[in-house]
């Protein structure tokens, strides 16, 4: 099966020739070392505060709640208005977060989170609108970089690139969270967030590529065009297995929402080692995502992306069981590493499947699917941590991740015989 084809010799750098499409990678950098920073000094702050597993988890899914529910009708409007305005709206109601607990970290906002019976609410009312923000960003981003790719063939690098400095920022955000809040303090880490949001904000701003979508189909009403997408999803073998073998690994497999327990009370490594271990999957991300763009991941791709999974889930147990501080970070290395070939595989076939006018709805789904996974998955961890105990939670998410893996390797014949190689035969879009 082959869903691509040839295009002369291979030019690593193809999408990176494009201006507007480098100052969209810049944006997302801005923007993911951000919300990475956040991430790292919001669990610890929230852990500081509660001391209880839990209290991580419902960060996740006060995140996740708002982004699910205006998913679908996120992936309507990426359709129907101009998708630059969307993504300039989400980050600047973004940028507004990042200040919301910069300030609560001044002495009024201190007052604020000291109150006995509130003293996290305003945490969780912040990460909540920053929920339904992300809901609407995601699909309008999907959707708005196709539209800077002139051509087909620059499409599969440019999803490479995309991914690859996703994962590059995703590996200095965590890093420079721990540290700014070990050495400067959280007050420092907050403003440093806001910062590079604002300058995200730029930098989107800045873009004058295509804004309107391609309207190739009927318009539809609200709610025809919100079925579409779904219904789109689940005519496709290939599609929707990739998307469920990344949701099922995301949500059982994740061990991120613990890292601050697992650097507190195991491997007693602090804030900055925090950073670390918070970073260390993004490394192995990148790392695989460089390799890939040099060396693009074709023939039996379907056969390489169920292994790469189970090796993901292998390395989620060896992680929990170990105790030693450059293991763990080894073992998190590999699962980013696993984790990469997943998200640059199902990118792939979701651009490729996707009529032009349909992305934002598609993405909207791929949204709820596995972005919104993440936190979900973060709630899972956290109450599995609280009725099994962190490590036994934690063995028990990678060997359902490898159950998933054997499920879907049985099921979905058409994702296992997956081939991209450009001489293979046509794949069959359903």
């Amino acid at each position: 099966m082959s869903v691509l084809s040839s295009a002369g010799p291979h030019d690593p750098y193809a999408a990176l020739r494009l201006p507007e499409f480098r100052r969209l990678l810049s944006a997302r950098v801005c923007m993911t070392v951000a919300t990475q920073i956040q991430g790292v000094v919001v669990s610890w702050q929230m852990f500081q505060l509660t001391n209880d597993p839990l209290a991580l988890g419902l960060i996740g899914l006060a995140e996740a709640i708002p982004s699910i529910v205006v998913s679908l009708y996120a992936g309507h409007v990426a359709d129907s208005v101009r998708r630059k305005n969307i993504i300039v709206a989400a980050v600047t109601v973004l940028l507004f977060c990042s200040v919301t607990l910069f300030m609560l970290t001044r002495p009024i906002g201190s007052w604020l989170l000291a109150k006995d019976q509130f003293y996290t609410l305003p945490l969780y009312a912040v990460i909540f609108v920053s929920g339904i923000a992300r809901g609407f960003l995601g699909p309008a981003l999907f959707s708005f970089m196709p539209q800077l790719i002139p051509d087909r063939e620059r499409l599969s690098n440019a999803i490479t690139w995309n991914s690859t400095t996703y994962q590059a920022a995703a590996v200095l955000g965590p890093a420079i969270g721990g540290l700014l809040f070990a050495k400067a303090g959280i007050n420092t880490a907050y403003g440093v967030d806001a910062v590079l949001m604002a300058m995200a904000l730029l930098l989107y701003g800045s873009i004058a590529g295509r804004a309107l979508p391609a309207i190739e189909g009927e318009r539809l009403d609200l709610k025809e065009s919100i079925l579409s997408g779904v219904q789109f999803i689940f005519s496709n073998q290939l599609v929707l297995a990739a998307l469920s073998l990344d949701l099922f690994a995301v949500l059982f497999g994740g061990a991120v929402a613990l890292l601050p327990i697992f650097a507190d009370t195991i491997l007693r490594t602090g804030p900055e080692g925090l950073g670390y271990l918070r970073a260390a999957p993004a490394v192995g991300s990148v790392l695989m995502a460089v390799l890939m763009t040099y060396f693009p991941l074709r023939r039996r791709a379907g056969r390489k992306l169920l292994w790469a999974v189970g090796g993901f889930g292998v390395a989620t147990i060896c992680f929990a069981l170990s105790r030693n501080f450059w293991l763990s970070l080894v073992l998190l290395f590999l699962t980013g590493a696993f984790d990469s070939v997943s998200v640059i595989v199902r990118s792939t076939l979701l651009h490729t499947f996707t009529p032009e006018h349909m992305k934002g709805r598609v993405s909207a789904v791929n949204n709820i699917f596995i972005g919104s996974s993440n936190e979900i998955g973060s709630f899972e961890s956290g109450a599995a941590a609280r009725l099994m105990g962190v490590v036994p939670s934690v063995i028990f998410g990678g060997v359902m991740t490898l159950l998933v893996v054997g499920i879907t390797a049985i099921k979905a014949d058409k994702l296992r015989r997956l081939d991209l190689t450009p001489e293979a035969e046509p794949v069959a879009a359903a």
